[in-house]
C-alpha cells in the first residue's frame, strides 16, 4: 500500500473484528440501528494500544458501519434506543 492509503476492511472480517475488540476487554455494542460504540476499560493505555493494533490489522471500516451494527444486533450486543433514536 502506498503512504496515505489505508486497507479497507472486508465484510467477512466483521466477526473476527468484533471478537478481537471484545478480547481487549472493551465493550462493543450497537446503539440503535445505525451506530456502534467501543467502550473504555480500566487499563485505558493498554487497551488503546490493542485497539490501535486492531485498527491497523482490519483497516478502514467506515463503509461497513451498518453491517457491523447488524452483526452486533445478531449476537445480542446492542442498546435499543427505541423512539429516542432517529432512523433515516
Amino acid at each position: 500500500m502506498t503512504e496515505g492509503t489505508q486497507r479497507q476492511m472486508h465484510a467477512s472480517e466483521i466477526p473476527a473484528f468484533v471478537a478481537d475488540v471484545i478480547e481487549t476487554g472493551c465493550e462493543i455494542c450497537a446503539v440503535g440501528h445505525d451506530s456502534y460504540v467501543i467502550g473504555e476499560v480500566e487499563e485505558q493505555a493498554h487497551a488503546k494500544k490493542k485497539l490501535d493494533r486492531i485498527g491497523e490489522k482490519y483497516g478502514n471500516r467506515d463503509a461497513l458501519r451498518l453491517q457491523i451494527v447488524a452483526y452486533l444486533w445478531s449476537i445480542g450486543r446492542f442498546v435499543d434506543v427505541g423512539g429516542l433514536g432517529t432512523r433515516h
